[in-house]
């Protein structure tokens, strides 16, 4: 029970506030989304979440809230919104919306005007009565991707600040949120994908109170709903073939990227995580603060993404499994992005010189026969296709891969935006220009994914960084831990659709460099300079190139379920994740040997995309 009364306490707190003559309203806690959604993937830059009208063309519902005006007067409006074309369309936005309070629509269209985040202005509300509560609705007119992230009422006719500390220091000022709740724990597992599941589970089974904080509403990660990347890699390879094993207990059992929502089974996942006692799931939590001393994590402040409440959870042990580094980077780990040169690491596969390149993000779609004749609005902001450049498909998953050249943390708003762009621009074009066109009269776009798929960011460095030769020359490592199977798998810019847009490509290709089974030393499992933190996924310590065979999905659940077993290690002896390879080795791989999968008959259901074996490796096109 306790575990759904935290799962729901966000519901039950409100994010309104007010004081005389001011009304300051996030987005995204208003009590009905309608057909809205709540997106947090960039709060830590633009510093809050935000309502995004992901309608693909076709306006959303409304979403609304009740709000008290404290005391009687004429009230201007402000919205914070963005015009999310503008990097490459000067001019009037698609993302329209606009602000209905009471009975009245404010005549200002909202969303489509200015360069980046910005307060508009939207017109006066009068009230009449003191204490009076008017409902609020946000008023999609093109379901193409409109943000609000809050709304300002003042009586004095002042602009809040733009953006920055100044703006944090306001709208916390005005949020009146209460103090975090402090909770205590044996580990900490930041980030609810797939490989902190697994790091949770494997240490709740070994008697660790758990926290395992995610910040969204679903698990999963790439693999959930919302993103769509199936479980790639093998699993139960030797030396540890009990590794892994507990994936069946969560895994989808169809193949298959950017398919219907159903085949990711993200309750499977829910389940799997409720089930253990010894955790508890703390969704839509947002890591963004952590507290040190002396080389070591204390606690971790974390805000819902809804209401703006914090937690702070206090442990000894943490992991970040967040994929982008971020509790590690927070406290200080050291970490690199982009790709080391040849010759510091001795990498054929290399750069001759190191640069800030890193593999994209994809943002997934597909269109479905509706069966009649349907229409899709003209969209043409910045980008144009015609016969020769466009995409004749009707779907696109992994190979629509953007942000390549742009910093995968501080510019991922503009790549995940440039991926929307590229979908719905050659939609379009399919369906209005194409001489070809009755090929699309009754499709419909079915899903766009708005969470984007992402592949690289920050690497966290721990004791040893995997390299090339390790792999490709199966170097033994006293160590050995999880395996990996994948090909060295590196993205590139597709060469066709680098030429039609040499500027701005939007597709991937790759090359498989296929690999003997490796084990990876558990070095790369923990901090070098933070002393109580682990990492799972693809944040660990590796250079740029050994991350194309240990980034797939099962393999980097592998990594966690061996985190967690070394963190109930570090429970029993009162010892840093270093101290489990410096004194207590041996007994890790006696776990290991054991893995952390329930006993007893488990579904042999993850045969998919596992990568091809072969006798000895070689490279092949995908």
């Amino acid at each position: 029970m306790h575990k759904l009364l935290i799962l729901l306490f966000g519901l039950l707190v409100g994010s309104q506030s007010v004081r005389a003559g001011q009304v300051w309203l996030e987005a995204e806690s208003f009590g009905s989304k309608g057909g809205w959604v709540t997106d947090q993937q960039f709060m830590d830059f633009m510093g809050s979440p935000y309502l995004l009208a992901h309608g693909m063309g076709c306006p959303v519902a409304d979403a609304t809230a009740e709000v008290i005006f404290p005391e009687v007067g004429t009230y201007h409006v402000y919205v914070r919104t963005y015009n999310w074309t503008s990097p490459w369309h000067k001019g009037e936005g698609p993302g329209k919306f606009k602000l209905k309070v009471g009975r009245r629509l404010l005549p200002v269209i909202l969303g489509s005007k200015g360069d980046g985040w910005m307060w508009q202005y939207a017109g006066k509300v009068s009230v009449r009565n003191r204490k009076k509560t008017l409902q609020v609705a946000l008023k999609d007119l093109t379901g193409f991707d409109g943000r609000c992230d809050a709304i300002y009422f003042t009586t004095e006719a002042s602009m809040p600040p733009v953006g920055g500390r100044e703006l944090a220091d306001f709208r916390r000022k005005l949020q009146c949120l209460p103090p975090a709740r402090v909770l205590d724990f044996d580990f900490v597992v930041a980030g609810g994908g797939i490989a902190g599941m697994c790091a949770a589970v494997s240490a709740a089974r070994r008697g660790c109170k758990v926290a395992l904080i995610n910040d969204r509403p679903v698990l999963g990660g790439n693999n959930s709903a919302e993103v769509r990347v199936h479980l790639g890699g093998f699993i139960e390879e030797q030396p540890y073939p009990a590794l892994g094993r507990m994936i069946r207990e969560f895994g989808h059992s169809k193949g298959g990227n950017a398919q219907p929502a159903s085949y990711y089974e993200d309750e499977k996942k829910l389940q799997f995580i409720l089930a253990e006692k010894n955790i508890t799931l703390f969704a839509n939590y947002h890591v963004n603060a952590a507290q040190t001393h002396s080389g070591q994590i204390l606690s971790l402040t974390a805000q819902h993404i809804e209401n703006g409440t914090e937690i702070t959870l206090r442990a000894p042990l943490f992991a970040d499994c967040t994929g982008d580094g971020t509790l590690g980077v927070l406290a200080g780990a050291d970490y690199r992005m982009g790709r080391e040169g040849r010759e510091e690491f001795g990498e054929s596969l290399a750069p001759e010189k190191a640069d800030k390149m890193t593999m994209g993000a994809s943002v997934q779609w597909y269109s479905t026969d509706a069966g009649h004749r349907t229409k899709f609005p003209e969209f043409r902001y910045g980008i144009d296709f015609n016969e020769a450049n466009c995409e004749k498909v009707k779907m696109g998953e992994w190979t629509w891969e953007t942000g390549m050249n742009f910093d995968q943390i501080t510019d991922f708003e503009r790549i995940r935006d440039y991926g929307l762009l590229v979908v719905y621009s050659n939609w379009s074009f399919l369906k209005n220009k194409l001489k070809d066109r009755d090929a699309y009269r009754n499709r419909s776009l079915e899903w766009v994914a708005y969470v984007a798929g992402k592949r690289e960011s920050r690497r966290l460095l721990g004791d040893y960084i995997l390299k090339q030769d390790d792999i490709q020359k199966n170097v033994f490592h006293e160590d050995a831990s999880f395996t990996t199977t994948w090909s060295i798998d590196l993205h590139f810019p597709d060469p066709k659709n680098l030429q039609h847009f040499p500027d701005a490509p939007f597709k991937a290709a790759t090359k498989h460099i296929y690999i003997y089974p490796y084990a990876v030393p558990y070095r790369c499992l923990y901090s070098r300079n933070v002393d109580n933190l682990f990492m799972a996924g693809r944040n660990i310590s590796v250079t740029h190139v050994a991350l194309g065979t240990v980034r797939v999905m099962r393999t980097t659940g592998m990594m966690g379920e061996v985190v967690g077993l070394a963190a109930s290690l570090c429970k029993k002896y009162d010892t840093t994740p270093r101290g489990i390879y410096q004194d207590y080795l041996g007994e890790l791989k006696t776990l290991m040997k054991e893995g952390a999968a329930k006993p007893g008959y488990l579904p042999d259901n993850q045969h998919f995309n596992t990568g091809k074996k072969l006798d000895s490796p070689q490279t092949i096109n995908r």
